[in-house]
C-alpha cells in the first residue's frame, strides 16, 4: 500500500471515530435548556407578567410567571425552581339584593354585588363580574306631585293686593301666610333669554319662588312647588316657550322672597 493510500485510510478512520464520539456524546449528554434558573432575580414572578421570560438554547421563549401554568408555556424547570403549587380558581359568593332605584320618579338604575370567597392564586381562573346593573323605573308615591308643572312670574307681578273698590257685602277671601321655596335651576330653554326677568334663570342658580295666598290650592300649597332631590318642571306664564326644570333644596314658612325673585301663579 502506497503512502498516499495509507494516509487516506488513516484519515477515514479518524473521521469515523469522531462521528461515533459525537453520536455517543449526543446520546449520553442531553442538551440542557435555559430556563427560570438562568433569570436574574427574581427567578419567578407572580400573576401575569409578560416580561417574566427567558430564552431557551433554541432561541424560543418560555415564561416564569404563574400565568404560564394556564397558557402552558412555562420553562422546563419552572416547577422545580419556582416550587409553585397547583392553580386555585376564584370562588365568589351569591348575589346580594338589588338596590333601590336611583330615581324615585322615572327612568333610573339599580345594582347588586357579590363578594370574593376565595381569591385566585397560582394562575387560577380570575374572578367573574362582582357587580351587575340594570335599568329601573321609579314610581314613588311622590311622583304624582313631581308631574305638576309650576307656573311662575317675576315678583314685580304682585298678586296680593287690597281692592279699594271692594264692596262691604262682598265676601273677603281669607288670606293665608305665604311661604318661600328655594330651587336650583337644572335646565332652561333658549326662549327664556327673550325677557329680562327670565334671562336671569340660568343653570345651577338658586332661585327663591314665593307662594302667595291667591296661588294656593285647597291644600295650602302652590302647584309644582318642587321636590327635594327630584327634578320638577316649571314654565313662565308670560313667556311663550320659556320652561325648564329645577330641584327643591329648602323651604321657609311665613316669609317673603328678596327682590328679583319669582312668584307661583
Amino acid at each position: 500500500m502506497g503512502a498516499h493510500e495509507r494516509s487516506s485510510a488513516r484519515l477515514g478512520s479518524v473521521v469515523s471515530l469522531c462521528g461515533c464520539l459525537a453520536l455517543l456524546c449526543w446520546v449520553t449528554v442531553p442538551r440542557v435548556e435555559a430556563g427560570c434558573r438562568q433569570r436574574e432575580s427574581p427567578n419567578c414572578c407572580t400573576g401575569r407578567n409578560n416580561d417574566c421570560l427567558e430564552y431557551t438554547r433554541r432561541k424560543t421563549v418560555c415564561y416564569c410567571d404563574t400565568y404560564c401554568q394556564k397558557t402552558g408555556d412555562c420553562c422546563d424547570d419552572y416547577q422545580s425552581v419556582c416550587q409553585i403549587s397547583a392553580a386555585i380558581d376564584c370562588v365568589v359568593g351569591s348575589w346580594g339584593p338589588w338596590s333601590s332605584c336611583t330615581t324615585p320618579c322615572g327612568v333610573g338604575s339599580t345594582e347588586r354585588s357579590r363578594q370574593v370567597s376565595v381569591p385566585p392564586r397560582n394562575g387560577g381562573t380570575p374572578c367573574p363580574d362582582l357587580k351587575q346593573r340594570r335599568g329601573c323605573f321609579g314610581n314613588n308615591k311622590i311622583c304624582s306631585s313631581a308631574k305638576e308643572v309650576a307656573k311662575i312670574l317675576p315678583d314685580s307681578f304682585q298678586r296680593n293686593f287690597k281692592d279699594p273698590w271692594r264692596r262691604p257685602h262682598m265676601l273677603i277671601k281669607e288670606e293665608k301666610a305665604s311661604y318661600c321655596v328655594y330651587l336650583r335651576v337644572k335646565q332652561i330653554s333658549a326662549a327664556c333669554k327673550l325677557k329680562l326677568w327670565s334671562a336671569q334663570l340660568v343653570r345651577e342658580r338658586l332661585v327663591c319662588a314665593e307662594c302667595q295666598s291667591d296661588a294656593m290650592s285647597k291644600s295650602d300649597r302652590c302647584g309644582g312647588d318642587g321636590l327635594e332631590g327630584t327634578r320638577t318642571f316649571w314654565s313662565a306664564a308670560s313667556g311663550v316657550g320659556c320652561h325648564g326644570t329645577w330641584v327643591r333644596e329648602s323651604s321657609s314658612k311665613s316669609c317673603r322672597c328678596p327682590p328679583y325673585s319669582v312668584l307661583f301663579v
